[in-house]
């Protein structure tokens, strides 16, 4: 598959001490849109995005040390968690909403299912800091990490120097999200025309389907938009979350959340932000049936979507054609054994 290397090709990039050579290794397919990260400002080297591994699976990083970004964020379900619907942090302790899957970031301009995160440089400081996730700061975590030779060598590799900062631990965990992207699944080789990618004549329908009811919110090839939206979801009367409205105080945006991909959507389960559906059948039954009326609903919920039950298993089945096993089983993003043998 023939990938574009994002914005500078294959140019080479000079360290700043030195004249040692490094390579960004980020690519991205090319007939995908240009990224809203800007790459050229912290291109992912083999030694960055080794030392946002290592950070995004210790658990050093909470305050009692027992949470690491990969106790909400499994590999094998998409980056995010699968047994329960409400992400839960130290002590025990739950959230309010279930994780986000994570995955092509670089394409998102905000983060978190409100928004209430801008940037993808600063994205890890909501868990970080969160009395009920990680608990902890990023003073102390500087901290942790300076008591440490493992991660002064591998701080020493991704900046040519082995002083540790709380902007360097957030550029280093910047460059491993940046690298987890997903574009192998069987709708991608069916797209990009390569053999394993013949469609059924029903993952065939299920695609017709979802690009006439579907694609609106959920846009290909990233199959997710950044914008906020009221999918008519009644609203938890215990969790009381309306959504966007939190961060800008706004009734327009009133039970509006962040739109998520659809990408692994297979193993991403539950789903909504709040969890409350575990199956993707309840999830079509929900768009087909349970629609809830409101001033802010999504302007493509309005009218009634009508889908006979051969439809629906088709819709389903071409939803499973999502799913990237390349990306969920792969052993760069999976747990570095040098966390355990060497720090």
């Amino acid at each position: 598959m023939k990938k574009a290397v994002c914005f500078i090709g294959g140019i080479l990039l000079l360290s700043f001490i030195g004249l040692k050579v490094k390579k960004n290794i980020f690519t991205y397919p090319e007939y995908w849109p240009k990224p809203v990260y800007d790459i050229i400002k912290n291109p992912v080297t083999e030694e960055g995005f080794q030392l946002g591994r290592a950070l995004f699976y210790d658990p050093i990083l909470s305050k009692d040390n027992t949470i690491s970004c990969a106790s909400c964020h499994l590999q094998a379900s998409g980056f995010t968690h699968i047994d329960h619907d409400l992400s839960h942090g130290i002590e025990g302790k739950i959230g309010t909403r279930n994780s986000l899957a994570i995955m092509n970031s670089a394409w998102s301009d905000s983060f978190m299912w409100d928004g209430g995160i801008n940037h993808l440089e600063v994205q890890a400081l909501a868990p970080l800091t969160s009395d009920v996730e990680m608990a902890e700061t990023l003073e102390n975590v500087v901290r942790k990490l300076d008591t440490i030779p493992f991660y002064k060598k591998m701080f020493y590799k991704a900046f040519q120097d082995s002083t540790i900062t709380g902007q360097r631990v957030l550029l280093g965990f910047t460059q491993f999200t940046l690298m987890l992207n997903t574009y192998n699944s069987k709708y991608d080789k069916y797209i990009r025309k390569e053999v394993g990618g013949e469609f059924t004549a029903q993952e065939k329908n299920g695609l017709k389907l979802f690009r006439n009811n579907c694609a609106s919110c959920h846009t290909e090839p990233l199959f997710a938009t950044n914008k906020f939206k009221n999918n008519g979801l009644a609203v938890d009367t215990t969790l009381n979350d309306y959504g966007r409205m939190k961060i800008t105080q706004n009734p327009k945006d009133s039970l509006r959340f962040k739109v998520p991909t659809l990408r692994n959507i297979q193993f991403t389960k539950p789903y909504m932000h709040d969890g409350r559906f575990e199956t993707l059948q309840e999830v079509i039954t929900h768009y087909t049936n349970g629609i809830q009326q409101s001033e802010t609903l999504s302007e493509e919920l309005k009218d009634p979507i009508l889908f006979t039950h051969r439809e629906k298993v088709d819709l389903l089945v071409f939803l499973r054609t999502l799913t990237d096993k390349e990306f969920l089983f792969d052993k760069r993003f999976s747990f570095p054994k040098a966390l355990i043998t060497q720090k």
